[in-house]
């Protein structure tokens, strides 16, 4: 006799903040059957970069689950009081957190979900027509197994974007900067530390490097192809584009003026903090007195074109552009804060050829306002990505508070009932002219909410 297969409602492939969250904020609704997967052995965020002193870059009410449900057991408050942090918590008296304390946090909630299982890697998924037949494979034994689900959520994530020019070299002398931890004790043997980027990555490196430089050592050579060195946007009006409203706006534009806003939001989705910009510029102002020595060159407009090795240095190429002049520093290592692409695996890129595009060149899939993909069949078993939503829904894709709306939303549809309120009408900014209207999506993965 034939064993019935056990279809579940959602499987979840990779276990970051998003689909954890989702995880998290599934964990009561009985009626929803939910797993997910990730091939690490535990959970684990930006571990390269969870730097003493570094803090996350949103309010800690941006946890996992707090804007759909504050009474949740998982939220970051109920861990600071299980960790009996309380006391110290009050006294800190900050809205940001340690990032390495919101790493703790989050392994806190996935401990405590048995849904979420790690060690297995997602090697295959295909679509049966009215569910997916999802292929794990156990890291250590590498046993496959097979489960299947009416529904996918696909977070695997980003991973380092390293200019291919740059690659083939040894990991501990020439490194993105999420690897920056597992080698930072080769880095401060140095004599000379080429870094590249302004980002907030970048910008951290730098200023650990700064704060640990002695006698001058490492020389420290801080290069961006930006035209500047700049401040993330904090305004708080600013900041009202993380915001629900804001999505629907932007989702419900055509995707060319879409994506000639995306320069416009820049600021708010990349630069460098206020804090971090300030401890950089004091601890320069401080080491220089009396002395005058450079300790560091900072230079914008400038970019990294080429490294070659030489003994057991290196010598990069750049390229000042706007002065159109090349120049060489030879260095022991180079701190690439070159950013992140979206991961996509070949077994998703074979669902994502069933889906519909907005582009004839096929750059960019079509997302429901709801997160789900189109698809040319029209199916009813959605597929909701978590990665590579810029150009559907914002500077706000990659944002940890959205991910929470987002996840509401999901839980919603897929329940059919709303279990979770995503709240509207929440900010001060209209966007559209036509004032606060609706937002209507039919069909799988519909999204019908007054907006």
């Amino acid at each position: 006799m034939t064993k019935q297969k056990q279809i579940h409602d959602v499987i979840g492939v990779g276990i970051g903040p998003a689909n954890l969250g989702l995880a998290a904020l599934l964990h009561p609704v009985e009626e929803i059957d939910a797993l997910f997967f990730d091939e690490t052995p535990a959970f684990q965020w930006h571990p390269g970069m969870l730097l003493e002193g570094s803090d996350l870059q949103v309010p800690f009410l941006a946890d996992l689950v707090t804007f759909a449900d504050p009474t949740s057991p998982f939220t970051f408050l109920n861990y600071i009081h299980k960790q009996g942090r309380m006391h110290a918590f009050f006294f800190f008296n900050r809205f940001d957190i340690p990032r390495r304390e919101y790493n703790d946090y989050a392994k806190w909630t996935a401990d405590q979900l048995p849904e979420c299982r790690f060690g297995k890697k997602v090697v295959g998924a295909e679509d049966k027509e009215t569910y997916y037949e999802v292929v794990i494979e156990d890291r250590e034994t590498k046993v496959e197994e097979r489960y299947y689900a009416r529904h996918l959520v696909v977070g695997t994530g980003t991973k380092p974007n390293v200019p291919e020019h740059l690659q083939g070299f040894p990991a501990e002398d020439v490194l993105h900067t999420s690897q920056y931890l597992f080698h930072e004790d080769s880095v401060l043997e140095a004599d000379d530390v080429l870094i590249a980027g302004s980002g907030q990555s970048a910008a951290e490196v730098f200023l650990e490097q700064l704060q640990k430089q002695k006698n001058g050592r490492p020389k420290l050579h801080w290069y961006t192809r930006s035209p500047g060195f700049f401040q993330l946007e904090a305004g708080k009006l600013g900041q009202e584009v993380f915001s629900p409203d804001y999505v629907d706006y932007y989702h419900a534009l055509p995707l060319e003026k879409r994506l000639a806003e995306l320069p416009n939001l820049t600021s708010l989705r990349n630069g460098v903090e206020q804090s971090t910009l300030h401890q950089i510029y004091d601890l320069l102002y401080h080491r220089t007195v009396g002395t005058g020595e450079e300790c560091a060159v900072i230079q914008p407009n400038t970019e990294v074109e080429a490294i070659e090795r030489k003994g057991g240095r290196y010598v990069v190429t750049c390229r000042q552009k706007q002065e159109e002049t090349v120049f060489t520093r030879e260095v022991d290592n180079v701190i690439l804060g070159t950013g992140y692409k979206p991961d996509i695996p070949g077994w998703y890129q074979k669902i994502l050829d069933d889906a519909v595009y907005e582009d004839e060149d096929k750059q960019y899939p079509a997302v429901e306002r709801g997160f789900a993909l189109q698809f040319k069949d029209e199916r009813r078993h959605a597929v909701y990505p978590l990665t590579d939503l810029v150009h559907s829904h914002g500077a706000g894709a990659t944002n940890l508070a959205l991910s929470v709306h987002r996840n509401t939303v999901i839980i919603n549809q897929i329940a059919g009932r709303t279990v979770y309120e995503d709240q509207r009408d929440t900010i001060f900014q209209q966007f559209s002219a036509a004032g606060r209207g609706s937002v209507l999506q039919k069909g799988p993965g519909s999204y019908n909410d007054e907006a």
